[in-house]
Order: structure tokens, then C-alpha cells, then sequence
């Protein structure tokens, strides 16, 4: 069984900061890539940064320059700076990882963290 649980997040004004963290905890043999989604209000759920086994990150446009996704692996932990926060940051943010275990590799969720950013 794996467990992966979201912290850090809360209400904040825009262009503010907040650091999000996802740790995983279970019977983990290896973790390869760990990501980010978010889902606002009444639109899909969608991918705001991913990060490789290797450290190799991505971002969706509108993040780029103000969101970092870095990642521990030694504590099995990914991480979310935001910073320049935003209005339209307002959502759910989901951690997501594939993780590998006794039976073999499967990807598993967070429950959630709410972000909200006021004007």
C-alpha cells in the first residue's frame, strides 16, 4: 500500500509564495516520475510540472519562471515552490508519482491541497 500525502497548502494574496510538499510513504521499492496537477473550479484537472527520477523538470507555460518542482528522493518527497502567485493559481494541486512495488509499478494520488490566491 502506498500513501501519498500533500501539505502546504492555504491562502495567500497574489504575487505571494507558497511551497507545497508530497511525500510518499508505503512498501516503495523505486519512485521514478513525480508530478503536480491542479484542478480549478469547473475546468479539468490539468499537469502543472513533472519531474524525472533524474531530476529533468517540465512546466506548463503559464508556470514557467515562477512555480519550481525539485524533489528529494532520499525522503521520497516532491516539492512545489510557487512563487509570484496569481489569482488563476486558485486550485486543487494534486501530487502524482509512479511508484514501484511488490507487484510491480503503478501511479498513484494525493488527496489534495487546496491553493488560493486573493487580489
Amino acid at each position: 500500500q502506498v500513501q501519498l500525502v500533500e501539505s502546504g497548502g492555504g491562502l495567500v494574496q497574489a504575487g505571494g509564495s507558497l511551497r507545497l510538499s508530497c511525500a510518499a510513504s508505503g512498501s516503495i521499492f523505486s519512485i521514478d516520475a513525480m508530478r503536480w496537477y491542479r484542478q480549478a473550479p469547473g475546468k479539468q484537472r490539468e499537469l502543472v510540472a513533472t519531474i524525472t527520477s533524474g531530476g529533468k523538470t517540465n512546466y506548463v507555460d503559464s508556470v514557467k519562471g515562477r512555480f519550481t518542482i525539485s524533489r528529494d528522493n532520499a525522503k521520497n518527497t516532491v516539492y512545489l515552490q510557487m512563487n509570484s502567485l496569481k489569482p488563476e493559481d486558485t486550485a486543487v494541486y494534486y501530487c502524482n508519482a509512479d511508484v514501484e512495488t511488490m507487484p510491480g509499478w503503478n501511479d498513484y494520488w494525493g488527496q489534495g491541497t487546496q491553493v488560493t490566491v486573493s487580489s
